[in-house]
Parts: structure tokens; sequence; C-alpha cells
């Protein structure tokens, strides 16, 4: 009885959690001028950095309003954080970078490497909200730390090859122009951001996880409101439209590789 009522108890939770964003995108109104989406977008990313931290795996926390554990933690404003042209910002987490292999070996990311990533993803739509912009609508978007604990390799929002007789099926076989570019799946601003990190020396899949930062790309250095790809990187049909929605990754490159072609 009482695993009956746990049941009950989870999914009211989830439909109250769902039925929160679900309200969220549906009072949402796109602004007319895409640059007013742009402001909104760096001051929710702006409120985000002063209301998080990060824990001591280097997990994205909430502090707490009434819990004075995380009182002397930094706000990620406040940590050595780097903005690129395209409004991304990423943040090298102090004490969680792969150490220099021996003999020496080349751990930079390249835009085109094969790369093993365990990572948490999650995605939101920036609206006013007290006369500022502000985080609503937050929605997973891919997280194999919570999910099955395994790094992904060269997920498609990071990479997807279309060189000519190495094409990725989806591009191959898409029936729209949009469909047919990189763009349409691809997430600009992480892998631009991604390029700034090195990867660990390909370490295990079962090595407990240190996240080495954060990568927070605004919706102009991601799809904007352009055509794109209709499902999750899980596969299904994703309920939510990724228009005008921000990014914020929390991850760990646990391997790379020169990618053949």
């Amino acid at each position: 009885m009482k695993k009956i009522f746990l049941y009950i108890l989870a999914g009211s939770l989830c439909f109250s959690a769902c039925k929160k964003s679900d309200d969220d995108v549906n009072t949402y109104v796109e602004p007319e001028d895409i640059n007013v989406q742009n402001s909104y977008d760096d001051q929710a990313i702006k409120k985000f950095m002063d209301e998080n931290y990060l824990d001591v795996q280097g997990n994205i926390k909430s502090f707490s309003a009434t819990d004075t554990a995380d009182d002397k933690e930094k706000k990620l404003s406040q940590l050595d954080y780097k903005t690129l042209p395209s409004g991304t910002i990423y943040i090298i987490r102090d004490g969680a970078q792969p150490p220099t292999p021996t003999p020496p070996k080349d751990l930079t990311i390249k835009p085109n490497d094969s790369m093993r990533i365990m990572v948490r993803a999650n995605s939101y739509l920036a609206t006013l909200s007290d006369g500022k912009g502000a985080f609503t609508a937050s929605a997973t978007f891919i997280n194999t730390i919570n999910g099955n604990g395994v790094p992904v390799l060269d997920p498609t929002f990071y990479y997807i090859s279309n060189v000519e007789g190495k094409k990725n099926p989806l591009i191959k076989n898409a029936t729209t122009d949009a469909a047919k570019q990189p763009g349409y799946y691809v997430i600009s601003g992480f892998n631009e951001a991604l390029q700034k990190f090195n990867a660990y020396d390909n370490i295990s899949n079962s090595t407990p996880y240190n996240l080495q930062g954060v990568i927070i790309v605004p919706s102009r250095a991601a799809f904007a409101r352009n055509p794109h790809y209709p499902y999750n990187y899980a596969g299904y049909a994703s309920p939510i439209s990724l228009r005008n929605r921000s990014f914020v990754f929390n991850f760990q490159v646990y391997g790379r590789e020169d990618r053949p072609y």
C-alpha cells in the first residue's frame, strides 16, 4: 500500500512539474524583434549565474533560500567565466581539468574531433519577469549523469557528418533543404565553447564523473528562430520546440580522437 501511495505521489509531482512547464510555454509571447529576445536571453543568463553555484562534483545547484549550508559557495557569476562573441559563456572549473599525460599528448578538442561526453543539459525560454529577462519553462535536453551514467559518443547536437560518402543518414535521407544542413542539428555555441576545454585521456566510461565546467548558450547561438531537428537527442519526438531556447550544459569530456574524415 505504501508503494502505491509513493507511486501516486511521484506521478502527481511529475504532472505538476510538467503542467507548470506547459503553462510557462503557453504564456510565452515571442517578441517580434529578435533583438529583444536576445536581450531577454542575456539578462536571464546573468540572473541564472547569480542564483546558482557548483557543488563538489561540479554539478550546477541552485542556492537555497532556507538552508545556510551553501552560503559560502561562489555564484557562477563570481567564477572566472568567459564570454564568446556569439554570447556563449563558458566556465572552466578549477581543479577538474585533465592532467598532462605521460608521455605528453594533445588533449585539445578540435572542431571535428570524435568525443565521449558525460553531460546534463537543460533548455529554457527567457521571457520578461518583473521588468527583467528570466529563464522559464525548464526542460531536460539530455542527461547521461542522472540517466544511465554512461558518456555519450558524438551526440548529434555536437557533430553530424555532412562529408560526401560519409553523410549521416539524417542528412542523407533528409527531404527538406534545412534538414540537409548540419546547422539543423548542431548547437554552434556549444561546439565553439567546447574547443576551449581539454579532453581527459580516454578514461573508462565507469570512471566517476568530476564535471569540468559549464557552457551557457543563448538562443542566438543555438537554433534561434531557424528550423531545427524536431526530435530530442534520445531519438524520439520532442514535445517542446527549441525555437528561442537557451541551453545550459554541465559536462566532462571523457576522451577525444582525431576523426578520420
